[in-house]
This record gives structure tokens, sequence and C-alpha cells, in this order.
């Protein structure tokens, strides 16, 4: 068998026990079923093959999946509907540390956890992994040649009537970003479509349904079967898309698929099926396993890759006030972001839509005097990160990834992708290698969600794929009980590129609870945006969303006008060295508390009811005295949102304090020992 941990960096493997048993044809072919547990013996794998391979998940003692169907259907190969025949299996446990190049939850992580891989004798094994706070598995295939995948088949049968934070889509093609509708999972049948992660509230337990590992395969989505079950489906293979219209430069849809999901090499490991488990709702914040599975890195040298935060132009147009230029999208307007971001210590500035000729990658602009922006910014300690279409990214690729390189850009942001079939997975690894090979980080936008590429590529620091707070522009759907719902679904994942920081707030219909209309005072508005939260919300963000490549969405000019808000926010890390969930509730309200070298960052936010949350600073080391600098909520804060109030103080570990957050509001602090 072969070595499984020969990609593991060096000085990642700490402790490794294994323990393999191989059982002979003749002992098993009629076994009726294998079974794995988790390190501390509180989840239970059952694999059976009677008549069909089937799984089914205990936690607790309880049931969680009951018997759910399992296939991998090739093209010329023997399904494993027609009673399996399993020929061998392996049990290992394993127990290291992986130390991630870029850390987003934590510094290290603890990989611990017991393995069954079972064999099939028609050269398809599946592979089970159980760990304390979650289960996983994925198919493998020993297969000379290519292969083709006709049909994936997985069910996710619940063992009570459970209910779902559904996130349904009108199809495959799509940004992936939406609301999580919380429902009977009895109301999702085969025709309701939702991409993933979802996340089933079985009562006793959470789980969040996800992939990782997704590579040379299309996404993983859901449906329903109307009783209480999910299934997997797929975007078969693109055969044919819509013409391109001369003047569009980022939509393709397919007009026809092929009946198979993929062709691809007969020798290969499948993604990984992952369900993060919790028995409380904050388990999940902390919950790494899309990390942990996904393949290790592929590009070595990874020093050139720095996190930091981005002072971002598009969400506020480009608006800036009191200055004696005409702004928009033309050089001086970009000096100044870049001279803001200077002055704030802001790693980068993104130049968005509109720098080059849209459908021309290879262009120039009257107005935009690249070399020019990027030489200003290296004057001045800045970084530059360039927006690109992605089919014309795709119809210019070489040449345009050479151009932004040469440039002097240090990452790019490819946009609109809006598919998930084979082709397009493969499109993502084709950036993500090319962008490493010229040592540009990648923030992919109009995107699916992570699926363990940014483990394999490091330069793929940070992913949109998820309804942020640019729809507040056009729309009432970014509501604060839908930021308090968003960390202990998508953000499990992997890192999400939300975009915060607004500076005018406003309260919206859902986030003054049973207010008097005249305090609801939010409206979409494009060109001059708010947001549906208080400031202090706001500013939390921050800390309590994940992203390595952090936006600051605002225009610099209101940034300026709020300096003590913005002075705050630009001391935030976007990485950090460990993550606390203090406490949350799905929907309703989360505080978290992470730590940056000595320094403890807390960020809390709240859905659209008022409360009081006691922030117990145990955590902190004993015997050690700190300061605190609390952002919250201001007196007044129900009725305008952006009152707040900045508080210093000294205190210990010893210390809880009460921290009332108004209605969309929050709180935020950043605490430094002594």
């Amino acid at each position: 068998m072969k070595n499984r941990f020969s990609q593991q960096p060096l000085g990642k493997l700490k402790f490794l026990v294994v323990v393999s048993l191989t059982l002979l044809c003749a002992s098993i072919a009629n076994a009726e079923t294998l079974s794995v547990s988790s390190p501390d013996g509180k989840i239970i794998i059952k694999v059976s093959n009677d008549k069909l391979l089937t799984y089914s998940v205990v936690v607790d003692g309880v049931p969680l999946i009951n018997n759910s169907y399992l296939d991998l259907v090739l093209d010329g190969v023997k399904s494993l509907a027609k009673k399996p025949v399993i020929v061998s299996s392996q049990s290992d446990s394993v127990q290291e540390t992986l130390s991630p190049e870029v850390r987003v939850k934590s510094a290290t992580i603890a990989n611990n956890y017991n393995q069954l891989m079972i064999n099939f004798d028609n050269k398809i094994s599946l592979n089970f992994r159980a760990f304390n706070n979650g289960v996983a598995y994925r198919f493998e295939t020993h297969i000379d040649g290519n292969i083709i995948v006709n049909k994936e088949v997985a069910e996710f049968n619940f063992s009570a009537k459970a209910n779902v934070y559904y996130p349904e889509e009108d199809g495959f093609y799509s940004h992936n970003e939406r609301q999580y509708i919380y429902q009977s999972i009895t109301n999702i049948d085969n025709n309701k479509l939702a991409s993933t992660p979802a996340l089933v509230d079985a009562g006793r337990v959470k789980v969040v349904i996800t992939e990782t590992g997704l590579e040379d395969y299309p996404g993983l989505w859901l449906l329903g079967n109307g009783k209480d079950g999910l299934q997997a489906t797929f975007a078969n293979f693109p055969l044919s898309k819509a013409p391109k219209a001369p003047w569009l430069d980022r939509n393709e849809p397919i007009t026809k698929r092929a009946k198979y999901l993929a062709k691809t090499k007969g020798q290969r490991t499948f993604p990984w099926r992952v369900f993060a488990i919790a028995r409380n709702d904050a388990e999940l914040i902390t919950n790494q396993l899309t990390y942990q599975l996904a393949s290790p890195n592929r590009i070595g040298d990874t020093s050139w890759i720095k996190p930091g935060k981005v002072a971002w132009d598009w969400f506020n147009s480009n608006n800036l006030y009191g200055v004696d230029f005409k702004a928009g999208i033309n050089t001086q307007t970009y000096k100044y972001y870049i001279d803001f971001a200077a002055q704030y210590g802001i790693e980068y500035v993104i130049l968005d839509e509109g720098w080059y000729p849209l459908g021309d990658l290879l262009g120039t602009v009257e107005s935009m005097d690249v070399p020019a922006i990027i030489a200003h910014a290296k004057s001045k300690g800045v970084n530059i990160i360039l927006w690109a279409s992605w089919l014309t990214l795709r119809d210019q690729f070489d040449a345009a990834m050479d151009r932004i390189a040469k440039l002097g850009a240090v990452g790019i942001k490819p946009d609109f992708f809006q598919r998930d079939d084979q082709e397009m997975v493969n499109f993502y690894w084709k950036i993500a290698d090319a962008a490493a090979k010229r040592h540009l980080m990648v923030d992919f936008h109009g995107a699916y969600k992570p699926a363990g590429l940014r483990r394999t590529y490091p330069n793929v620091i940070s992913r949109e794929g998820v309804k942020g707070m640019e729809w507040n522009k056009w729309s009432y759907d970014v509501t604060p009980e839908h930021n308090t719902t968003l960390p202990f679904i998508r953000m499990v994942a992997g890192p999400m590129d939300y975009t915060p920081g607004a500076m005018s707030n406003a309260h919206g219909p859902l986030s003054y609870h049973g207010a008097d209309p005249e305090y609801q005072d939010f409206a979409p508005r494009f060109d001059r945006p708010m947001s549906q939260t208080t400031r202090a919300h706001q500013i939390a963000l921050l800390t309590v969303y994940e992203s390595p490549l952090q936006m600051m969405a605002d225009t610099p000019t209101q940034y300026q006008s709020e300096n003590e808000s913005t002075k705050f926010m630009s001391k935030v890390p976007s990485v950090w060295d460990e993550t606390i969930a203090l406490d949350g509730k799905i929907g309703d309200f989360l505080a978290v508390a992470r730590r940056s070298g000595e320094e403890w960052f807390v960020g809390a936010i709240n859905d659209e009811n008022a409360r009081i949350l006691k922030l117990d600073l145990s955590f902190l080391a004993a015997n050690k005295q700190y300061q605190i600098t609390i952002i919250k909520d201001g007196i007044n804060a129900n009725h305008w949102a952006e009152d707040y109030k900045k508080v210093t103080m000294l205190i210990t570990s010893k210390d809880i304090l009460d921290m009332d957050m108004a209605p969309a509001g929050g709180y935020t602090a950043r605490i430094s020992p002594l």
C-alpha cells in the first residue's frame, strides 16, 4: 500500500500511529458490517455491503444518519449496487500536528482520526475517517488508463425529523451567493436544488455537509428526497455554450451537458464528503476538517504570500469627496487610495473592474496609468491586486498572467465564474498554479465555496462564494440574521470574502425588531451603500469573519472622517494564532476571541434582538494585567445605528464584563498585555 504520508511536508508530522489490518477476501466476502470510531469513541461509522453499499453514523450512542446508499458508477465497471464484494480492508489511527502556511483560525491544527479503508473487487476503494468533530469519506479508483464517471450516488438519511439551513439555488449556473432558509427537511424534494455547504439541525447535534479535495471533478450540490434525507447531485460535463456576444466579457451559459460527470484518470482519489458535527453551535466555528482533509502544499516556498487588509474600490463606487480632482476610475483616485492605505498601515489596494478595457486584459484605459499607480504604491509600501473577468482571463491566459506579473501586481481577483462543473473546477486549479509560478496571490470571486484548493495552493488566499455586504447596494437580503448565520455554515468551508467595514449604518426591516417604522432607515443605494447593522457590528466583523485578505469596503474619505473607527479596524490582523468560540447560536449571535502573538481581539455580532453577553476573560493568561479597548454600541444605537462608544480599561483573566448589544449590534475589543 502506498505511503499516504509521502506528501506530508517535513516538520508537520509530530506523532503518528499506524495500525494496519488486512482481511483476506475469503474471510470477509460475506461480512455485513465494518466500523470505525472517532479517537474519543463518541462517533461511530458503520459500513454494510448487504445488497447495497450503505453507511450509517452514530453520535453519543444515538443514530444520526441511517443506512444511506453510496456508489461510484463508472463506464464499463461493475457498480457497487450489485452486491458489492469486499476483498480487503485496513484500519489506521493517526495523530499529527499540521502547521498551515496561511493560518486562518490557528497556527497549528491537531489532526487526529481513525480510518477505515475498504477495497472492493471492482478496483474501487472507499476511505472513511472519523474525527472527534466529524466524519468524512471518499472514493478511490485503481484502474489503468482513463475512466468515465457517469454518476456518484450519495445519500444522507437522517434518523429524526430534522430541519435544515438550505441555500436553495435556481440552477447550476450561479455565484453561490444565497441565504440559508431554515425549514423542515421533509419539505425538500428532488426539485429543490442547493449548493453546499448546508447545515442540518438534527436536534441534539448540528451537521454541516460540504466537501474538500475537489480536483478534476464537479462540485457537490444537494437535493431532497421529500422524506428525512438529502442526496448528492452534480453538474454534468459541459458540451456546448451560448455564443459569446461581443459586449459580454463574463457570462458563458451552458446550452448542453454530457451524460457523464467527468472524464478523468483511473488511478486517483475523489473529493471528500465532509460532515462537520457539533453538539453546540459554537463548536462549528473552530472546525477545520475541510483544511485537514485537503491535499498538502504543492508549491513549495510560500514566504512571499502575505495576508493583510485591502482598501477596496468597487463597493463604494470610487466615491471620494473633499478632494481637488474628479473621483472615478482614474490615476489620481487610485493614488489617493494608496495614500490612505499607507496612512493606516493597510497592506493592499485593489484595482477592480475598469482598470483595463473590458474584454481585453492586454489593453489600456486612457484615464488609468497602471504602471504609475503601481510605482506610487511601492514607494508607499503598499501593494496592488488586479481584478479580471474569468472569461477574458481564459481567452488571453498566458499573456494576461504575464502582463499582471510584469506590471508588478502581487495578486489577482478573477471574477464571475458561476460554475463548478469539471471543466470550471480545472480552470480554478490552472489559475492557482499559474499564479503561484508568478508569485501572485488569488482571491476568487463569483466563485463556488472553498473546497481544499487553499491548502494545496496556499496562494489561493481567500474566496467569495458568499452573499456578502455588496448585496446592500441593491437588496434587503444582508440582514443581521444573515450575518449571524454565515459563520456557522459558509465559514466552516473556509475563508469568505464578505467585504465588511461599512461606515454608513442604518436599521433595516429586520434589524430593529418591532420598532417604529421611523427608525427603519435602511435603503438599498448602489453608489452610496450602507449596512443594515450598527457601526460596532461592522467593526466586529473584521474579527468575527475569516479572510486572510480582508477587504475594508468603504471609501477612504469616509474612513478618514471616521478616524477612530478606522484606526481600530486597521490594527485588526487578518490571520490568527488561536481562535476560541466564546458563545453563539446560529442566526442569533456569535462571540469569538482570537489571538495574534500576545494580543487578543474579541468580536461579537447580534441579530435583530437586543441582548447582553457576558465576556468571560478567563482565556487570558493568569497573573497578568491587560489593557482592553472596546468599541461597543452607543446608548442610542437602537435608533441611530452609527452611535458607538469607545471604552478603555485595565483587566485581568478574572474579570467578567457585561456587554450590551443593540438590535443588529455588536462589540469588539483589542486586548494588549501590559
